[in-house]
Formats: structure tokens, sequence, C-alpha cells
């Protein structure tokens, strides 16, 4: 899910930092918006690779015993 979010921030951080859409604002700059954006999509997508392959190395090993000398109690 993460992934997909970091991939739609890097889409927007190049269309703003590349001036793929000219959009008139005077308050905030379009191409330092799309930088910071491209670093946060960038940033989002490798922490959810490593979370990934560490939640694929750790392996949980459960073990079942059964003692069938006792009948069960009532």
């Amino acid at each position: 899910m993460v992934i997909g979010l970091g991939i739609v921030l890097i889409v927007l951080g190049l269309i703003f930092a590349l001036d793929v859409i000219n959009i008139d604002t005077s308050l905030i700059d379009t191409g330092t918006l799309g930088w910071i954006l491209l670093i946060a999509g960038i940033v989002a997508v490798v922490v959810s690779l490593i979370v990934n392959q560490q939640r694929s190395r750790s392996t949980h090993v459960v073990e079942e015993r059964r003692d069938g000398g006792y009948p069960p109690p009532r």
C-alpha cells in the first residue's frame, strides 16, 4: 500500500518539478514542491521495500505437543 503511495508521490513530484503542468501560484514554488514530493515518494518506496524484506525474513516456528498418556480433564 505504501509502495503505491510512493509511486503517486514520485509521479506528482516529477510533474511539478519538470513543469509539465503550469499552475499559477504565487504562494508556492511548484519546482520546490515537486522535488519535495519526489524525494518523499522515493523514501516511501525504499522504506516500504525494506520493511517488506524484513517481514519475509522472520519466520515463526509453531510447535505443537500432545501428551497421549493422560485422559482429557472433565
